[in-house]
């Protein structure tokens, strides 16, 4: 059974703690799609952006179990989901 709280808490997180620390989560993700971009010469979107960070943390969690690496890919996850869409 998946924890219920595991969800609330990474909804808090992209809707409240890190948004109060890093601003709007598009604009966030869109200057770290631009920095990674400028890095590997190539043009990348807010919605890879969230991605490519989601798959850090399952990369992390591949390694050792840690339950905030859950909570923040799929809070990362939630994110791309809605920079993906076409009206976004």
């Amino acid at each position: 059974m998946i924890e219920p709280g595991l969800l609330a808490d990474a909804t808090a997180a992209v809707m409240g703690d890190r948004h109060d620390t890093y601003g709007d989560p598009e604009s966030n993700l869109g200057r770290i799609a631009q920095l990674w971009g400028a890095w590997i010469g190539k043009d990348l979107s807010a919605h890879d952006a969230a991605v490519m960070l989601a798959l850090v943390k399952i990369s992390r969690a591949a390694h050792t179990h840690h339950r905030d690496n859950y909570v923040d890919c799929i809070g990362y996850l939630a994110l791309a989901e809605r920079l993906g869409r076409p009206w976004t």
